[in-house]
């Protein structure tokens, strides 16, 4: 994963040198580059990302609000995860109800879920509205509300035609969202997509008889603004891995995809050389990422960019614990100060601290994702 990040950096040296034209996903190469390699770049870019194709253009299109806040927890202004512990998995779905129901079935379409990806958890978001005037009388003060899941018969060998997933107790008085666990259905519904029924909302008083709908009334995508529509927010994990440092930084630290830059990145150290002089330390310095030159402004919702960082600098004798250099990093360059072995080179200056990243963005089906990323973040620079 760490030489994988490595990668990343150097195909962000080649995507962002595009410059942005106004109004245009496609952009033309510069002078001296083939649309070929720009096209094998922002390909190799998209697998980072987790996609075969970048996803359609969405517009104005507002996200969830729940959406919103919860990355705003998650992460800073540049996407930078604050806290890995926050988000359960690496991946938040949001998915709006594509039955547009009056009021008690609700149903998801959840194709864009893979079969490997695993749910955690699965909520179903549904906004109470507050009681008519004329209604908001009432002895009670509470009512029962429980959700099932709506069985094929033929499928099961339960003659029931719906599954409890959830029950509690909800003020009848209140107003504003209210949340259900429903991650049984889900995971049935991941593994088998035609067994996805919907779900069915029930609403009893204590005594058990039905409540009148008009005195408990959930917002529905019918009649009400988008902001409360009904929504189901799964929390899954995509099996990606952040690898430790330690088991990914041996051998000479060059990847496949990195070699294919090498000639680039050695000329542009002979020219840094014959300007500057001698190479600077080890040190961190700027990348920005612009997802907008990149073409992707159009579906990505946040971050609109974010500095990755880069490493550069040499790593020459003696290496001073500002480098933060390991044991074989002093070793090699003691042997290569004092020419005891031929050919050994001096250490390379990488990332030796790696942090996530968050997008939220637009998928196909225009449901707003929430996903993490590891190690796409230079979070500081080493010889190794």
């Amino acid at each position: 994963m760490f030489v994988f990040a490595l990668s990343f950096a150097a195909l962000l040296c080649v995507t962002a040198a595009w410059p942005a034209l106004s109004g245009r996903v496609n952009h033309f190469p510069s002078e001296g580059e083939s649309e070929e390699v720009r096209s094998a770049a922002i390909k190799r870019l998209l697998e980072v990302f987790g996609m075969e194709d970048p996803p359609a253009v969405h517009g104005h299109k507002q996200p969830p609000q729940y959406m919103l806040d919860l990355y705003n927890t998650v992460a800073d202004v540049d996407g930078v995860t604050k806290d890995p512990y926050l988000l359960e998995g690496n991946t938040v779905r949001s998915f709006f109800d594509k039955l547009r129901s009056e009021q008690v079935e609700f149903k998801f379409n959840l194709s864009t879920v893979a079969r490997s990806e695993k749910v955690l958890t699965a909520e179903l978001h549904l906004f109470k509205l507050r009681p008519q005037g004329t209604l908001t009388f009432n002895r009670h003060h509470f009512c029962q509300v429980s959700v099932y899941q709506l069985l094929d018969i033929g499928k099961t060998n339960s003659t029931q035609m719906k599954k409890l997933l959830s029950s509690r107790l909800i003020p009848i008085h209140s107003a504003g969202w209210e949340v259900f666990t429903v991650t049984q259905a889900v995971r049935s519904w991941v593994a088998d997509e035609g067994s996805n029924l919907g779900l069915h909302v029930v609403v009893r008083t204590l005594e058990g008889s039905q409540t009148d709908l008009k005195l408990i009334h959930f917002a529905s995508g019918r009649h009400h603004h988008q902001s409360k529509q009904p929504m189901l927010v799964l929390f899954t994990d995509d099996g990606r891995r952040s690898a430790a440092l330690e088991s990914t930084t041996g051998g000479s630290g060059h990847s496949p995809v990195g070699s294919q830059f090498k000639s680039s990145r050695t000329a542009r150290s002979s020219h840094y050389s014959e300007e500057e002089g001698r190479s600077k330390p080890c040190q961190r310095l700027p990348l920005y990422v612009d997802f907008e030159e990149i073409g992707w402004s159009g579906w990505i919702v946040s971050p609109r960019g974010y500095n990755a960082y880069h490493c550069k600098g040499s790593c020459s004798f003696p290496l001073g614990q500002n480098m933060r250099p390991t044991n074989h990093a002093t070793v090699q360059s003691i042997i290569n100060a004092l020419k005891l072995i031929r050919g050994i080179e001096t250490a390379c200056c990488v990332p030796d601290k790696l942090f996530s990243i968050n997008l939220l963005y637009f998928d196909d089906d225009e449901n707003v994702v929430l996903k993490q990323y590891s190690d796409m973040v230079a979070g500081s620079c080493g010889c190794h």
